[in-house]
């Protein structure tokens, strides 16, 4: 079973999106794949896909695979600057793959399928004991270019490094933009590794999102709201962005209509002969001093007709309940697929994966696509495995409003 609207690959393995651009009225999504398994193996390459939306996205051959110098090439961005346009990936090593190097690629055709690699452009500082080192993200300040690099200290302290360049060519390390030991717990725990940590502007302050590492395991997304200076990251305040076991590695990209977006990977979400997806993309906003990503417009457009019963003859559907009460249940093939119970500000979200608690605020937005399922609120986002008997669902609530809409 694949979903019909989650972009997954034909065979092999994915991970992280990365350099999501918009151009020419589609979209370009790069992303580590592993071909030819479906468990991850260092030898990472970038994978390629297209697409009007990135919800339509077609798979392209390989961009940047291993060689020259690479063993892996993990996570990354791609930087236009005028007609030039540059990706920045992580450039690993095996055995040694934690601490990576920042290396650059040029496309060499206009449809971004091959690219020729460059100079290793940045480095791990000397100066700090490090355990991991990886995912640049690149973004203007000023009249100057400045990278963040996420990295993990010994000791357990998880940093966003920044560098600084006047031509995206040659690079100055600055120095910590912002740390936080994974002893610290209040009001969230970030963890020991920032593994992809981005810093952008939003609502009037700064924000920094990342994904929360610890000891090889992976946990989930979350970020700081702040104020961002010559190179210093000043946080007023921590959150946590998504819940469950799938949604990771949150990728931030400018939409076709400007506005900020993420995107993320979702674990746990495998077939015949491949595993991986990508979430749906997410618009951020800054809404009573949280982040806030909701399902963006592209989604909805995908919406066919009203169910006025609550049945799809499919097993795409994008659902809206306004309820503080109340349990809804989806069924497919006579069998119960999903069951989200709200009460006191929670939602229990089951699946045949199991029950993820997690808070809820307003209307909650509920996709599912298969094998996928993603639950939205104002208060975060989760996403799960689920596993429907047939071929069609049916929905239904025992309280407040629903809205159920087939996905095409």
């Amino acid at each position: 079973m694949r979903p019909a609207l989650h972009f997954t690959p034909a065979s092999g393995w994915i991970n992280d999106p990365h350099g999501i651009t918009a151009r020419d009225g589609k979209y370009d999504v790069f992303y580590q794949y592993v071909p030819n398994r479906t468990v991850w193996a260092p030898n990472c390459n970038w994978g390629h896909a297209t697409g009007s939306d990135l919800l339509t996205l077609t798979e392209q051959p390989v961009a940047i695979a291993p060689g020259d110098g690479d063993d892996g090439i993990w996570t990354g961005c791609i930087v236009e600057d005028g007609s030039d346009t540059t990706a920045f990936y992580t450039a690993t090593s095996i055995p040694d793959f934690g601490i990576g190097r920042v290396r650059v690629a040029h496309p060499a055709d206009e449809e971004w399928n091959s690219w020729v690699k460059g100079d290793v452009v940045v480095q791990a500082p000397a100066g700090l004991d490090l355990i991991a080192f990886r995912d640049p993200f690149i973004r203007r300040d000023g009249d100057i270019w400045r990278m963040f690099v996420g990295a993990a200290g010994r000791d357990g302290t998880a940093m966003a490094l920044t560098y600084t360049s006047p031509d995206l060519a040659v690079w100055e390390y600055e120095g910590v933009a912002l740390q936080r030991h994974t002893s610290e717990q209040e009001p969230v725990w970030a963890g020991a590794l920032w593994e992809c940590p981005q810093v952008f502007d939003l609502g009037g302050g700064s924000v920094m999102v990342s994904s929360v590492w610890d000891a090889d395991v992976l946990h989930y997304a979350a970020y700081a709201l702040g104020s961002f200076s010559d190179g210093q990251f000043s946080p007023n305040q921590w959150g946590r962005l998504t819940w469950g076991d799938s949604l990771y590695a949150p990728s931030l990209f400018t939409d076709a209509d400007g506005q900020l977006t993420l995107s993320f990977w979702l674990r746990g979400i495998q077939g015949d002969g491949w595993a991986g997806a990508h979430s749906v993309p997410y618009r951020l906003e800054i809404s009573e001093g949280r982040l806030v990503a909701r399902p963006h417009p592209d989604v909805a457009a995908h919406r066919r007709e009203r169910s006025v019963d609550g049945r799809v003859p499919s097993l795409a559907a994008d659902i809206d309940w306004a309820s503080t009460l109340g349990t809804l249940t989806v069924r497919s093939g006579g069998q119960v697929a999903v069951t989200v119970a709200l009460s006191g500000g929670e939602a229990s979200v089951t699946t045949a994966s199991g029950t993820v608690v997690f808070p809820v605020q307003g209307t909650l937005r509920v996709i599912l696509d298969g094998p996928v399922l993603e639950v939205s609120s104002l208060a975060g986002v989760l996403a799960a495995a689920a596993q429907p008997a047939g071929q069609d669902l049916e929905i239904s609530v025992s309280a407040g409003e629903l809205e159920v809409y087939p996905l095409a």
